[in-house]
C-alpha cells in the first residue's frame, strides 16, 4: 500500500514525528514559535488575504517552504526558530502588505523569547532569504485571482455538459487555476481521474436518483442529522482544515523543524490538488446535479444549498479533503494523540470532535450529496485525486525541501 511505501521514503527524506496513539494532554510551551507563527499567517490571511482559496493556500506554502529550506541541515533551535520566524514574517510583509503592522509585531515579540547570539541572526537571515527567492520563484505561476478567475467560454448546451446553474447563473470560477504551475506536479493533469460515469450507466442514474432524493430543498427523506452535515461541511475548505491541521500541529512530540515540514508539505499538496482538480473539472466539464434533475423532467427542482458556479467532477471539497487526509495520516499517523474540535464557517456556534483524519473525509462525501450540488461518484473521484496528489508530494518531500 501507498502509505508503506511512501513512510519509507519519508523516513530517509524527511523527519516528522508520529503522533501516535492517543496520550495525556500537554500544554504547548509558552514559547511555542510553530504555533505562534502558524496563528499569525492564519490571522493575516484572514484579514487580509486573496478572495480566491488556492491563492492563499499559496501564501502558505511559500511562507513555511521557505522556513523549511532554510531549517536543511543541523541547526541549533535557536536558528530554527529564528528561521521560522524570518521567513513567515517575510512571506506575509509581502503577500499580505496590509497586515505588514501585525506582522511586525509578531516577529517582534518572538525574537524576543529567542536567546541573542550568532545562531538567531544567521536563522533570521536564511529564513528572510529564502522567503524572497520563493517569491521571485513563484512570480507569475498563475495562482493570482485574477488569473485563477479566468473567463470560461462557456460550450453550447448540451446533455451531461455543464451551464451556469440556478438560482444565480453564475458564470464559471476557477477555470484559469487548471494552468497554473505547480509546487510538486509535473503538470496539472498528472493525476486526472477516470471519466465520470456516463449518463445512460447504472451508476450515474443511482447518482443522480440520490441526490433527487436526499439533496432536494424541500427534502422528505433526508434527516435533520444529514442536514446538520451538509451545512457544517459547506463552508471553505481552507477555513474548515486550517483548525484540523492547527491540531496535529499543536499535539506533534515534533521538533520546530519538523512541524514546520508538515505544514509546508501539507499546503503544498492543498495548492497542487486544486489545480489538479480544475483541470479535470474542466476536462469532463460535466454538468451539475440541479442540471441533470431539470434536464430529466424536474424542471423546478432546486438543492439543499446554492451550487458553486464549476463543474461537477470532481468534487472540490473532496479533493482538498483528500488530500489533507493523505498527509496527516502519512506524516502525523491516523489517529490524533487526543480528541480535536473544529468549528464550521456556515453553521456559526456548531463544533464537531474528531479523533482521526479519516472521518471528515468521509463526512464530506456525503455532505455534498446532501447539500444536492455533487453526485457522490464526483466526491469519491475527489477523495482519490487528492490523495494521489498528496501522496506525490510526500515522494517528491526531498526535492521540495532542498529548493
Amino acid at each position: 500500500m501507498f502509505v508503506n511505501r511512501a513512510g519509507a521514503v519519508l523516513l530517509s527524506a524527511v523527519t516528522v514525528t508520529a503522533i501516535g496513539t492517543a496520550a495525556p494532554a500537554a500544554a504547548a510551551p509558552a514559547t511555542d514559535s510553530v504555533l505562534t507563527w502558524y496563528d499569525a499567517t492564519t490571522a493575516a490571511i484572514t484579514a487580509g488575504g486573496a478572495t480566491t482559496q488556492v491563492t492563499n493556500g499559496r501564501t502558505w506554502a511559500i511562507g513555511w517552504l521557505a522556513a523549511a529550506r532554510a531549517q536543511n541541515g543541523s541547526h541549533p533551535k535557536a536558528y530554527q526558530r529564528a528561521a521560522l520566524a524570518g521567513a513567515v514574517h517575510q512571506t506575509l510583509i509581502t503577500l499580505t502588505p496590509t497586515q505588514a503592522a501585525a506582522a511586525d509585531a509578531v516577529l517582534a515579540a518572538d525574537l524576543a523569547t529567542i536567546p541573542d547570539g550568532p545562531a538567531r541572526d544567521r536563522g533570521l537571515a536564511a529564513g528572510r532569504d529564502e522567503a524572497a527567492d520563493l517569491i521571485a520563484e513563484r512570480a507569475g505561476d498563475g495562482l493570482d485571482p485574477a488569473s485563477v478567475n479566468t473567463a470560461y467560454p462557456v460550450p453550447a448546451a448540451a446533455p451531461g455538459i455543464w451551464q451556469p446553474t440556478p438560482p444565480a447563473y453564475a458564470p464559471a470560477t476557477q477555470y484559469g487555476n487548471r494552468v497554473a504551475r505547480p509546487f510538486a506536479l509535473r503538470g496539472a493533469g498528472q493525476y486526472r481521474p477516470a471519466p465520470p460515469p456516463a449518463l445512460d450507466s447504472a451508476r450515474y442514474r443511482r447518482d443522480i436518483a440520490e441526490v433527487k432524493a436526499y439533496g432536494a430543498a424541500n427534502s422528505t427523506v433526508r434527516t435533520p442529522a444529514q442536514t446538520d452535515t451538509a451545512t457544517f461541511w459547506l463552508g471553505s475548505s481552507y477555513v474548515l482544515y486550517t483548525p484540523i491541521l492547527r491540531a496535529a500541529v499543536e499535539q506533534s512530540r515534533g521538533g520546530v523543524a519538523e512541524r514546520t515540514r508538515l505544514v509546508a508539505l501539507f499546503h503544498v499538496a492543498s495548492v497542487d490538488t486544486q489545480i489538479a482538480t480544475s483541470d479535470a473539472k474542466y476536462a469532463y466539464q460535466l454538468w451539475r446535479p440541479v442540471s441533470a434533475i431539470r434536464a430529466g423532467g424536474d424542471a423546478e427542482w432546486l438543492p439543499l444549498h446554492a451550487t458553486p458556479a464549476h463543474p461537477d467532477y470532481p468534487s472540490g471539497h473532496n479533493t482538498y479533503s483528500g488530500s489533507a487526509e493523505q498527509i496527516l495520516t502519512v506524516l502525523v499517523g491516523p489517529k490524533a494523540r487526543r480528541p480535536y474540535t473544529v468549528p464550521s464557517p456556515s453553521a456559526p456556534g456548531v463544533t464537531r470532535t474528531y479523533t482521526d483524519w479519516r472521518v471528515p473525509s468521509l463526512e464530506n462525501v456525503d455532505a455534498r450529496v446532501w447539500s444536492g450540488i455533487h453526485t457522490r461518484s464526483a466526491d469519491e473521484a475527489g477523495i482519490e485525486l487528492g490523495k494521489d496528489v498528496a501522496a506525490h508530494t510526500i515522494r517528491n518531500a526531498r526535492a521540495l525541501l532542498a529548493g
